[in-house]
């Protein structure tokens, strides 16, 4: 299904999505973005310009999300397979390859903050697939191929997933204040042909802060939708997912270190607390805004990242998350307010048999924000509860 406002950047169908053990990030300033006198001065205007309008905007850290590294799965097949160079925006998760790296142990902390990301390095992976933001296709970079390494059978889980790292996100740092200077500025058009013709990639001059959603799943197979207040600063009136970004200054401070966001450097995070989180985040969203309680949240399972056009491409990891509460019981949590029930004004139900049909043509389609249409396409084709095409 094409949708001009979202794409796909990568799925992890093969696996029906991947759990926090099958995830590691690789921190570097190096995936930072680009910049120059001339860019720092105009984000400082469309700042200026933005606080003078909305007081009650603050800048804050975030993660820049550089590129990625995904394992083959054609490789438990084929283990002496070299990965081939590949285009990130893809239909089949058996064109999506990367390489597998050495296992995290889960952080099981988290707290949260506001703003976008910036970008990370993987330092030992040598295919990586660079986010384009000027089209929804991306850029794939590497110096040379290497043999895959296959899990063993004690890597795998009780469900059939494979527990050792699958996927690689390179991340760096970023900031809101740069996030609406750059993705949201007037000249992002510009930003995009500069990064083409000065680094071979669209996307280094902007902020290209990650995201986190989640598609929540009920007890009784309902799949949770909130309408978007029309006081947040994007896609207002809109139904969307539960959802935010995962903050370095989380990170920090349960790494002991008390910084402002200002003074955040990645030198200052370790990789295993990223990945928690990353994974944390999205049950800490919908804990805000629906009012669930964590406890009745299982596991989340990333089924992959998709990119908002309509903010030149931001990338958002997208999660599914079951509940152990009907939707009955959300609905009474949901009016009695959450930490952030500003930002919804009414709580949908669709049945998840209805969500997986979604398509253009229905008229639910149009009310869906891009977040969350990335979502439901990332759900449609992961299907991480369970139900998979035959033919797959």
């Amino acid at each position: 299904m094409m949708d001009s406002e979202v794409s796909v950047l990568l799925h992890c169908a093969a696996w029906r999505g991947l759990l926090e053990s099958q995830v590691q990030v690789e921190l570097s300033e190096r995936f930072n973005r680009q910049t120059d006198p001339t860019l720092e001065r105009q984000i400082e205007e469309v700042w200026t310009e933005r606080v003078s309008k909305e007081p009650w905007l603050f800048n804050g850290s975030k993660f820049r999300l550089h590129s990625f590294c995904l394992a083959s799965p054609t490789w438990a097949s084929s283990p002496s397979v070299s990965p081939r160079r590949h285009n990130p925006i893809l239909d089949h998760a058996e064109d999506q390859e990367g390489e597998l790296h050495s296992r995290l142990v889960r952080d099981t902390t988290r707290s949260k903050t506001n703003g976008p990301v910036n970008q990370t390095e993987h330092k030992d992976s040598v295919i990586g697939s660079t986010l384009s933001q000027a089209s929804s296709t991306c850029d794939c970079r590497g110096s040379q191929d290497i043999t895959a390494e296959l899990p063993s059978r004690s890597d795998r889980n009780t469900d059939g997933r494979e527990s050792g790292p699958l996927l690689t996100l390179r991340l760096g740092l970023t900031c809101y204040k740069d996030y609406l200077g750059t993705n949201w500025s007037c000249r992002v058009a510009e930003l995009h042909g500069r990064g083409e013709v000065e680094f071979s990639d669209s996307a280094a001059l902007l902020a290209q802060p990650l995201g986190v959603g989640g598609v929540l799943c009920t007890d009784d197979g309902q799949v949770v939708l909130i309408r978007r207040s029309q006081r947040v600063a994007e896609a207002g009136g809109l139904l969307d997912i539960p959802g935010g970004h995962p903050e370095p200054k989380v990170v920090c401070e349960r790494l002991g270190q008390a910084v402002s966001d200002e003074q955040i450097r990645v030198s200052m995070m370790q990789q295993r607390a990223v990945v928690s989180e990353l994974f944390l985040s999205v049950c800490a969203e919908i804990r805000d805004e629906v009012n669930i309680p964590l406890s009745s949240l299982g596991a989340p399972v990333l089924m992959g990242v998709a990119l908002n056009h309509t903010s030149a491409g931001r990338p958002s990891a997208e999660f599914y998350v079951s509940c152990s509460l009907t939707s009955d019981e959300i609905r009474k949590l949901y009016w009695k307010g959450g930490a952030e029930a500003s930002e919804s004004t009414d709580i949908v139900f669709l049945n998840r048999t209805e969500v997986l049909q979604l398509d253009s043509s229905s008229p639910l389609w149009s009310e869906l924000c891009p977040s969350a249409k990335g979502a439901v396409l990332l759900y449609q084709t992961v299907k991480p509860d369970g139900e998979r095409d035959p033919s797959r």
